[in-house]
């Protein structure tokens, strides 16, 4: 062929291929490529081999060495196969994986690297497919429900006068936007965060392309995920404790279940509008006087006038449910720390519970709405559940899921409310098991001396029916879950806590890191003790129902195989609840009282007791950790201690001990980990008497006085210590024995019958 034919066939070569080209770029489909790999199993461009013609054609025609065909490389099934197997397991292998992968199905490593690359390439590009279909859908959705509520407005008539009505302009509260914007915000990270972790890639919001991307978030029916917040995670400087004390560690109170998860899905923007009704709820009980409060004679708690407040305020929560009883109390008071401390202890589930460790028994924020503005907490909002409870058998636990709602009104004051949702959309019966919580919460205001004002509101139904009758005026009087418990354990614990960090913290011949880790200890007895009693569900209690026992003692069964913090055995719990016709200082004075001890203890065998050790926690008498030790025998020294807690304030005491081994509780004094301590607490729990107006439902005390108490007796005893053993009848009368004999003894010791 001529040279000039040959030019002539290139050149309409070329062109027949720009044609094509043009043809490909008119109906070009961006994912044909990737589908086009994946049925074939074709590599890479990389993978095609090309090469220069060979020399001799060049050298027997003088011709320019002529390009050969590029080739590729079909993968087999077998291939292909495998390769697909282990992209499902890790999309990025490693170079080591790769060479193994390479070795194994006789393809090179660089075919190995860009098949992976292409297939990446390709799932991202078919999920972009799948999430632009989907958003289309509900922006079409969007566009149609605007069309509606358009078409609705314009036609609107005014029900008075029957004329179209003109709308005003619609208006939205900043903060409802503010909220609206950080929900949004954390829905599109939270979608960042899972496109990162299937792709690989480590990227943060800012750094992140900037271009909107498909989000799940944009759907308000989205799946709830549990969220670990920090434990006590305090911010320092001058919004941190006076005292800069820690509350506790993880291992100390396993308040947060790592097992818990809650799936519903849920109506975020109903949620949002909720919060913001029940935040204004709370502002306006918290300041308005009379006659929306009624302050009472003697103890001066103000309860809720329930007629005006159904004038007042309209429910949005729904009806109350058959049978329920109100409760509805408010209470202020000064307490000793920044507002904003306070503030990030109460939006942190374990943090919270820790402060309320007699009230609270287990606290979880289940989802977190919004995370607010900065360290202020500004317009946080998070979904949480809890179980309160009351240190007593008779009164069971209040299992509540509701939205804890954080808002700055001032530069100085915030508020924080929790109202009870429903998250099942069930009946009512059981959508609130035995209580539901109404707009509750408290406003905080910093004053110049470092104090902070806290007005406390708590607001509930409940079902009356389920508590026992000694307990119901208790309860009903707010002295049960009420403001003003509330704020005497907020009142405690702080004013413990400096106590506790002052220099001039009293404790004989023990260190400073000796005294927290022994507080620590004495913290965990009174929790375990405190939930035994409250059978809480983060101990996993089995009732036991038996001939034998009464039935207001309630007897329960666990068994512990893999807690260090416990002896390993079958453990048995015993609890009761009497009235004692004294009051709650009387009683306090003697079960706290280590000389006169004997006189009910029957494990210390008529023996006295002294206090070797005692570290004070709070002011006054009776507020202290303490270290116990019977007297010796014949000049033979026990080395059995006892480990004791005691504390009392307006709204009841605490005595709880366990005995420790004198090895164990040296290590912890000298400031090593009390962690693996073994406990098993017992105690008492004394509740304030009551007034009522009614016949009294205490036996042997007269009408119309509150000269008595409510003495709750609790034992945890180690039965069997092989976890596998079978509970004994046998076990059981003991452990009942034990607690009668023990109410029988403190009223001989006080007296009463």
């Amino acid at each position: 062929m001529g040279v000039d034919n040959r030019t002539a066939f290139l050149h309409s070569k070329r062109m027949a291929s720009h044609g094509e080209l043009r043809l490909i770029g008119e109906n070009y489909d961006p994912g044909f490529i990737g589908m086009m790999k994946e049925d074939d199993g074709y590599g890479s461009s990389d993978d095609f081999e090309g090469a220069l013609g060979n020399d001799q054609d060049t050298a027997d025609n003088g011709r320019p060495p002529r390009k050969k065909k590029k080739k590729f490389h079909r993968h087999n099934p077998h291939q292909i196969h495998e390769l697909e197997s282990f992209f499902k397991e890790c999309p990025h292998p490693e170079e080591k994986q790769r060479r193994e992968l390479s070795r194994r199905l006789g393809l090179e490593s660089k075919q190995i690297k860009f098949w992976f690359q292409n297939r990446r390439t390709q799932m991202k590009t078919q999920l972009e497919r799948h999430e632009n279909v989907i958003l289309k859908q509900e922006n079409d959705k969007l566009r149609a429900e605007n069309d509606l509520l358009r078409q609705a407005i314009a036609s609107a008539i005014c029900n008075n006068c029957g004329v179209p009505a003109v709308p005003d302009e619609i208006s939205y509260e900043p903060s409802q936007l503010m909220m609206e914007n950080s929900r949004l915000k954390d829905e599109l990270n939270r979608a960042r965060a899972l496109t990162n972790k299937f792709l690989g890639r480590h990227l943060s919001s800012s750094s992140a392309n900037p271009s909107p991307s498909p989000s799940q978030g944009l759907n308000s029916n989205v799946e709830v995920v549990v969220r670990r917040t920090g434990f006590c995670g305090l911010n320092n400087g001058s919004t941190s404790l006076p005292m800069g004390f820690e509350f506790g560690h993880g291992a100390t109170m396993p308040l947060m279940n790592p097992s818990f998860a809650y799936e519903m899905p849920y109506d975020k923007s109903a949620l949002v509008d909720v919060a913001l009704a029940a935040m204004d709820e709370l502002i306006k009980m918290a300041q308005m006087g009379s006659p929306l409060w009624i302050k009472g004679f003697g103890d001066g708690m103000e309860t809720l006038n329930l007629e005006e407040y159904k004038r007042t305020f309209s429910s949005f929560i729904g009806m109350k449910p058959s049978g329920f009883t109100t409760e509805a109390t408010r209470e202020t008071a000064m307490v000793p720390l920044r507002g904003l401390a306070l503030v990030d202890t109460l939006m942190d589930a374990n943090c919270w519970a820790e402060m309320f460790p007699c009230m609270i028994s287990r606290a979880v924020t289940i989802d977190v709405l919004s995370s607010g503005k900065g360290v202020t907490r500004h317009n946080a909002l998070q979904l949480m559940e809890a179980e309160f409870q009351v240190l007593s058998p008779l009164v069971p636990i209040r299992q509540v899921q509701f939205i804890r709602f954080c808002k700055q009104h001032s530069d100085s004051v915030w508020a924080i409310v929790d109202v009870s949702i429903n998250l099942s959309n069930a009946a009512n019966a059981l959508m609130f098991a035995n209580c539901r919580r109404l707009p509750s919460g408290c406003v905080i205001q910093d004053m110049d001396n470092k104090y902070s004002k806290v007005t406390w509101v708590e607001h509930s139904e409940y079902d009356e029916s389920t508590v026992h009758h000694l307990l119901r005026p208790l309860l009903g009087s707010g002295f049960g879950f009420g403001a003003k418990r509330w704020i005497a354990t907020l009142r405690r614990q702080y004013s413990s806590l400096a106590l506790l960090m002052s220099p001039d913290i009293h404790g004989e011949d023990i260190n400073t890191v000796g005294k927290k880790s022994m507080l620590k200890l004495a913290q965990r007895m009174a929790y375990n003790f405190s939930a035994g009693i409250g059978a809480s569900s983060v101990n996993k209690w089995d009732k036991l129902n038996v001939g034998n026992v009464g039935e207001d003692v309630r007897v329960m069964t666990r068994k512990n195989v893999n807690d260090p913090g416990e002896p390993l055995g079958i453990v048995l719990s015993a609890a009761t609840s009497v009235w004692m016709p004294i009051t709650q200082q009387t009683l306090f004075n003697l079960l706290r009282n280590e000389r006169m001890r004997n006189q009910w203890d029957i494990l210390s065998s008529g023996r006295p007791m002294q206090a070797m050790y005692s570290v004070a926690k709070g002011p006054g008498q009776g507020n202290c950790v303490s270290i116990l030790r019977g007297a010796a025998v014949n000049g033979s020294d026990t080395n059995m201690l006892i480990l004791q807690e005691t504390w009392s304030d307006d709204c009841g005491a605490l005595i709880v001990y366990a005995p420790v081994d004198a090895s164990s509780i040296r290590v912890v004094m000298n400031g090593g980990d009390s962690s693996h301590v073994a406990l098993l607490p017992s105690g008492f729990a004394i509740l304030p008497g009551v007034q009522t107006d009614g016949p009294s439902m205490q036996p042997d005390i007269d009408e119309n006085t509150s000269d008595g108490c409510i003495l709750t007796v609790g034992f945890q005893i180690l039965v069997n210590s092989v976890p596998t053993a079978k509970l004994t009848v046998e076990s059981v009368e003991t452990v009942n024995h034990l607690l009668t004999c023990t109410v029988e003894k403190i009223k001989a010791a006080l007296s009463v019958t």
